[in-house]
């Protein structure tokens, strides 16, 4: 896989949202290809249960006008239990026909099959899960990702483009 994009999504309290896209020249992103952050006037409202209705439109911009990724790592979890129920990721999968990796800060309590990876020396884990790819094979991506931080540095980027902090 040669472009791998990580993406996120802010939504000041302004209204609106700001979705950002880092493109990585592999899975491990070891060098940062491309970078793209589009603003959304109009976003649906939060509905507990549903965020991917709020989060798949911002996506879909983000990504659109760019050379096509093989696999997106997406802010949260792919499913949200081990029956499969589906989170951000899972709905990005079905939608987008993309393998996705989910990272997560913080432990889902359902989520129980989420793989923790322990980055930089970190207590704290990273929560990984995946759709259209191994878990094992994601979770040594994200081990391998580059950065010395918890935080994979491609991670913080995307995170420090969507709001607006970069």
């Amino acid at each position: 896989m040669d472009r791998t994009g990580a993406v996120d999504v802010h939504y000041p309290d302004t209204g609106g949202a700001r979705a950002a896209l880092v493109v990585g020249g592999a899975p491990t992103f070891p060098s940062i290809l491309q970078e793209r952050v589009c603003w959304l006037d109009d976003v649906a409202a939060y509905e507990p249960g549903s965020f991917y209705k709020r989060e798949l439109p911002a996506i879909r911009a983000v990504l659109a006008g760019v050379e096509p990724v093989e696999l997106l790592v997406v802010d949260g979890y792919v499913d949200l239990d081990p029956a499969g129920r589906p989170g951000l990721g899972a709905h990005v999968h079905a939608e987008l026909g993309l393998p996705v990796i989910g990272v997560a800060k913080t432990a889902f309590r359902t989520a129980t099959h989420a793989a923790e990876v322990r980055r930089g020396g970190a207590a704290k884990p990273l929560y990984v899960t995946a759709a259209g790819l191994p878990l094992a094979t994601a979770a040594a991506y994200v081990l391998r990702m580059g950065g010395a931080y918890r935080l994979p540095d491609a991670l913080r980027r995307v995170d420090a483009l969507a709001r607006g902090r970069a």
